[in-house]
């Protein structure tokens, strides 16, 4: 295993991309470039009239008016997922065309595409487009939509159950349940919500002078875009699509797969010989950008007499939207994270997906993980509370002992490592837990609220779990000793860029500013699996890795016959090439030029390639402690404390961990004490479509973090490090709720669902009032 120097070196990206140097997709223009505007549904289910596009032609600058009968050539987004449905039968496949045919789903679907010489012709023009829509009867809400006679969002599925899956043993963890001294059980749920990247969705595309379609794209996985596209859209060979992304303001799994607005800029500008462009606006982010989370959750947790589990059975009733997909199985892909970090012997969990008058969702930061975190973590709580345990001590009698590794849990994941108690122990320190009694007490005397909430996190990274990916580099050692790296993996501002060359400025021993980097074009790679699942330094660093090894073998032989030495008394260290226990010695550019002389090397220095599957997924985790203080006159709840340790592996940049935490941790709180996407129940209407009504967290809202990380390398990749992009958001979502709901509790208040706006808590301390006079 190769060891990792943790070093903090600050992004470098960040200079170009502050200055107003990036190269974000709205950024690309060409002379002759047109904009598309989408004409969008304002219901959320409703049959399709009649599309009348013959205003928009008067419109000065109009190009094309289009819908689904245009696209007659085209295929739709494939629907369908491989989870079959309560009987046994297929999950339906709900096959979404570009653009509405018959029936519209939800609001902002796309009905009609309009493009104009200006993006202000293009909304001019949409804004004459007469559509006639029949109004039909809306369902939004998970279980509403699974009670008979709910109206069904697609005919062929009556009871809107798209799938039932199901996992791990329910006759051992029912006999897990009967035979517990006492059972926790508790329903709750997590709101819905969305990405809102700093940078919308948008792409471009053009047909470049060799005939190909070149299409122009914020996407954090190019190929996954280009192939898709290819084989389920425009009927292609892959490789007659470039797909290039340069820089990304933001991802979180939102923009990933084929979307639809990308696919028909494809079509617009193979169909009119002109560069087309789409790039949302922030309100049609809210209306179509692919949502998460929404659940609700049934959970029993069994303990026996001493308050050791003995069994855990766990029901997600989860919102799909109107379609499903494969960017359904988000809530199935990690339920293994109910387990957590407990010795629990028998779990049992189902997973229902359910249709509804809704955006669908998708992937969003940790995917799974944060929910299954916050099943777990919030029933250990419920337990705690019933029993009269300290949830601290609780949680500590029930984790999995290091001698334990690796460890099988009882649904689907083994873990390969991890010391859970050093995790507490030291996070407990960092919160100065031992007083926090006297904290609790002077808030009280201040007529204040003051609750603690811990969280024991872990996720699966570099994944998908049963079927790890693959990443690829490729690195060139120039003429001039620079090295140029192609990955395929996609920095989206989580500071790749600066990762991957400190990687491999370390590795050579030159100067950060010798190494280049580009990302983001299909031409560069075979593959690239670009960003997600926190796999881009375990996954994507691990083949970078590989490419720098692969060169430096290469450039020593070059080296060797060009000191004239045999290659295995040949060392390297320090940018240089030296025979062993002489001073004798060429540097990397001269080896370059030499390679390059001699025809060994490609056209402009040596270069080589490294792929990289991991043999077994890898499993960050942590313990998060945040403290509240809450206003019981006005209900405001105030994050006064967040302290987190993280054990993540080997570690490269400290500085980059650091903001990685902070950003998930940002957004877990974010989540648990504001954001929800909020839709009325008779109209299917979006009520939080902007800033205004959707609460985004704020830098005031946040305390400063106290933050330390534990190294314990994993073996499942040969720089030994683990995931960190979602471990902030995986751990936050629990703590944050807990604490709220810790500092109720005195009050008489059972179990508050997120968000803990001021409007919430405030209602449930005055509902806890009435039900005590």
């Amino acid at each position: 295993m190769a060891p990792l120097q943790a070093t903090s070196v600050r992004r470098r990206e960040d200079r170009r991309l502050l200055t107003g140097e990036g190269r974000y997709v709205a950024d690309g223009k060409r002379p002759d470039m047109l904009d598309a505007v989408l004409v969008r549904s304002p219901h959320a289910h409703a049959e399709v009239r009649r599309v009348d596009g013959a205003a928009a032609t008067a419109v000065p600058g109009f190009v094309g008016f289009y819908t689904h009968r245009d696209l007659s050539a085209v295929g739709p987004i494939p629907g369908g997922i491989g989870f079959p449905r309560p009987d046994g039968t297929p999950a339906p496949r709900t096959d979404r065309s570009l653009l509405a045919r018959e029936r519209v789903r939800f609001v902002g679907e796309p009905v009609a595409l309009v493009i104009a010489e200006t993006r202000a012709a293009a909304e001019e023009a949409a804004e004459r487009v007469v559509v006639e829509y029949a109004a039909l009867p809306v369902v939004t809400d998970p279980a509403e939509a699974m009670r008979p006679g709910a109206p069904a969002v697609w005919d062929e599925t009556p009871d809107n159950i798209a799938f039932l899956w199901k996992g791990g043993d329910a006759e051992r963890t029912a006999a897990g349940l009967r035979a517990a001294a006492r059972v926790a059980q508790l329903r709750f749920s997590i709101s819905r919500v969305t990405a809102n990247s700093l940078e919308p969705r948008g792409a471009w595309a053009e047909i470049e002078p060799d005939g190909r379609l070149a299409l122009h794209a914020s996407i954090q996985a190019p190929f996954g875009l280009r192939n898709g596209l290819a084989e389920n859209n425009l009927h292609v060979r892959p490789t007659d699509i470039r797909v290039l992304a340069e820089d990304v303001g933001g991802s979180f799994g939102m923009k990933a797969g084929v979307q639809a607005e990308y696919a028909l800029v494809a079509w617009a500008a193979q169909r009119l010989k002109r560069p087309v462009r789409w790039v949302a606006d922030r309100t049609e982010g809210f209306l179509s950008d692919e949502q998460a989370r929404e659940m609700q959750i049934t959970a029993e947790l069994g303990l026996d007499a001493e308050g050791r589990f003995t069994a855990l059975k766990v029901r997600w009733d989860v919102n799909l939207g109107a379609y499903v997909s494969g960017r359904s199985a988000w809530c199935v892909g990690n339920i293994g994270g109910i387990a957590g970090v407990y010795a629990i012997p028998a779990i049992y969990a189902e997973c229902c997906g359910v249709l509804t008058h809704t955006v669908p969702t998708a992937a969003y930061r940790g995917a799974g993980r944060p929910e299954a975190t916050y099943t777990i973590e919030q029933i250990i709580d419920a337990a705690a509370r019933e029993l009269k345990i300290d949830p601290f001590e609780l949680r500590r009698r029930n984790l999995i002992a290091p001698e334990a590794m690796p460890y099988r849990t009882a649904l689907t994941f083994t873990y390969d490592c991890g010391e859970f108690e050093g995790n507490m122990k030291a996070a407990a320190d960092l919160a100065d837990l031992e007083s926090f009694p006297t904290r609790r007490e002077e808030a009280r005397q201040a007529g204040k609220l003051r609750g603690i909430g811990i969280c024991n996190c872990i996720e699966v990274a570099g994944g998908p779990f049963l079927r790890p990916g693959k990443d690829m580099a490729n690195l060139r050692l120039a003429q001039d000793g620079t090295l140029i790296l192609h990955t395929g993996t996609m920095s989206v501002g989580q500071g790749v860029e600066t990762a991957f060359c400190q990687l491999i400025a370390e590795r050579f021993g030159v100067p950060i500013e010798k190494v280049r980097y580009a990302q983001g074009d299909t031409d560069d790679l075979p593959y690239g699996r670009g960003n997600g699942g926190s796999s881009s330094l375990c996954t994507g660093g691990s083949a970078v890795w590989l490419a720098a090894d692969r060169l430096i073998e290469s450039a020593k032989r070059v080296a060797a016959e060009r000191l004239e030495a045999a290659v295995e008394d040949v060392t390297f260290e320090g940018g240089a090439f030296t025979i062993a226990g002489t001073d004798r010695s060429v540097d990397l550019a001269t080896v370059a030029r030499a390679a390059a002389d001699g025809g060994e090397g490609e056209e402009g220095g040596l270069a080589e390639q490294g792929e990289f599957v991991p043999g077994a997924v890898n499993y960050p985790n942590g313990t998060h402690i945040c403290e509240v203080e809450i206003d019981p006159d006005t209900g405001v709840a105030e994050i006064v404390r967040y302290s987190a340790v993280e054990e993540l592996g080997a570690i490269l940049n400290p500085m980059l961990v650091a903001g990685q935490l902070h950003g998930g941790i940002a957004q877990g709180i974010g989540q648990a004490m504001g954001e929800k996407i909020v839709h009325d129940r008779e109209s299917g209407q979006l009520l939080t479509a902007s800033f205004m009504d959707y609460t985004m967290p704020r830098a005031g809202d946040l305390p400063e973090f106290r933050l330390a990380t534990r190294e314990v390398p994993t073996k499942a990749n040969p720089i030994g490090a683990k995931g960190v992009g979602e471990a902030g958001n995986v751990g936050a979502l629990a703590a944050a709720m807990n604490a709220v709901n810790a500092a109720l509790a005195p009050l008489g208040v059972g179990h508050l669902d997120m968000p803990a706006t001021p409007a919430r808590v405030w209602q449930a301390i005055q509902a806890a009032k009435s039900g005590r006079d």
